[in-house]
């Protein structure tokens, strides 16, 4: 079973029932579970070939709305975002400098529906220490998440034991001189190779990637890949979620989740 999955089995039972009530505004919990997730990939910091090194310690702002249904459960809601923070990490081979903490803050400057996500990286003492504002995000985008990563992720505080490794590339610089890009999806824990311009993913036999799901077409929709990549829906009846945004049309990233049906496929991309 995925970590978001168990996540969203978690949360069903909480307060018996009273979080299914209380997110059915703009935000839900699961965009931020996702956003927390691709704050990780994307300021992971490679200390050697056993260790990287991602954010433990998260500010989730919210617009005022917002703010005022989820704070009287930010307890509990923190509880279970570290938790699955935790699994991810564990899954992907990520560590930690200290104890993971979610909080949740108000921003003026939010409409309902949009959030920010701010991370760093904490040694186990600081982490105890009252909570700073970290640096500024930037502007928020439609779906909750900025764009772009904030900049590269902080430095933990001490080295940890062995040699260090270069880190070739940072968050955000793009790929490196003759370096090639390598894409893939991720389908329930299976990876497909992307090896051509186009991928076309549906319930047909013939489409490049089969989707075994009802809510699936035929031709569903297509990959391109490019600078860019990008998705393309190819006029399916339930259409495409792109990183909690309906869409035709969306610019891919590596990390970016894609829903079809009740399928959720993982774009992938990297360098070398």
């Amino acid at each position: 079973m995925g970590v978001m999955k168990r996540f969203e089995q978690r949360l069903e039972g909480l307060v018996n029932g009273t979080f299914a009530k209380v997110f059915k505004s703009e935000v839900q919990p699961v965009e931020i579970a996702g956003a927390l997730q691709r704050e990780c990939d994307n300021n992971a910091t490679i200390w050697n070939r056993e260790r990287t090194v991602v954010p433990n310690d998260f500010i989730v702002e919210l617009s005022t709305p917002d703010f005022d249904r989820l704070s009287p459960y930010s307890g509990q809601l923190g509880d279970e975002l570290s938790g699955m923070v935790r699994d991810y990490a564990k899954q992907q081979r990520y560590t930690f400098m200290g104890s993971i903490r979610v909080h949740l803050e108000k921003a003026d400057d939010l409409d309902t529906g949009l959030y920010r996500v701010r991370s760093r990286t904490l040694a186990s003492s600081e982490s105890q220490a009252p909570q700073g504002r970290g640096p500024a995000a930037p502007a928020p985008h439609p779906g909750g998440y900025p764009a772009q990563p904030a900049g590269p992720p902080p430095m933990p505080s001490a080295p940890p034991p062995g040699p260090v490794a270069p880190v070739t590339r940072l968050p955000g610089t793009g790929p490196m001189p003759g370096a090639q890009t390598r894409r893939w999806i991720e389908i329930n824990g299976t990876r497909h190779q992307i090896t051509r311009p186009t991928l076309v993913l549906g319930r047909s036999t013939e489409a490049d990637v089969r989707v075994d799901d009802p809510g699936v077409s035929r031709r569903h929709c297509e990959i391109r890949t490019g600078t860019p990549s990008t998705i393309q829906d190819l006029g399916s009846t339930n259409g495409i979620v792109v990183d909690g945004q309906h869409t035709t049309r969306a610019t891919l990233r590596d990390g970016s989740r894609i829903v079809v049906g009740s399928t959720t496929i993982v774009f992938r991309q990297a360098e070398g």
